[in-house]
């Protein structure tokens, strides 16, 4: 089996049309389709739910379920807010810092830009508190390279020590050297 590509990727929010209207305004995606049930397909469970397609770009698509008849939305209280978050690739470092002003000009707190080497990104929260990342690559193929490189032997290394290995610390020092 060979994926082709993500055909969605579903969250849940606490008002589709809200959250449809923030996304058309604040991030230009495109509302594709609708759909709207009063049981479950797969399960046949009595759930009414709004499910919500955007179009995200290249082919990529992102939904949302609100979900009426159920308790209120929640987070993984374990799991820091920081990890959980879905990211966004944008074109160039000039659509990502006009969108952080465009962002803040409309009252959304926006962490960033932050460096991460081979790119650059800012962080703000949904209507529904879903953490979104928006991110411009600025890696150069050499950086790229020297990851791939390293990768299974970082990996290895985390898997035995649970410890941050020091195979691309030049992301963090500056230098291109291991």
């Amino acid at each position: 089996m060979l994926i082709q590509k993500i055909h969605h990727v579903a969250y849940r929010c606490k008002d589709a049309k809200e959250t449809v209207e923030w996304y058309v305004k604040h991030l230009d995606m495109k509302f594709v389709l609708a759909i709207a049930e009063n049981e479950v397909p797969s399960t046949k469970a009595p759930d009414p739910y709004m499910h919500v397609f955007l179009d995200a770009g290249g082919g990529n698509v992102l939904a949302f379920f609100e979900l009426p008849s159920q308790p209120a939305m929640d987070r993984d209280r374990n799991t820091p807010t920081w990890v959980q978050h879905l990211a966004l690739k944008v074109d160039s470092m000039d659509t990502l810092l006009a969108t952080k002003a465009r962002l803040e000009a409309a009252g959304i707190e926006v962490v960033g830009p932050t460096d991460h080497t081979i790119f650059k990104s800012i962080y703000f929260f949904d209507p529904n508190g879903h953490r979104l990342e928006l991110a411009a690559d600025v890696g150069t193929p050499e950086m790229y390279a020297k990851l791939d490189e390293v990768k299974w032997d970082m990996l290895k290394e985390w898997s035995e020590t649970r410890r941050a290995p020091r195979h691309a610390a030049w992301m963090h020092d500056g230098s291109l050297a291991q």
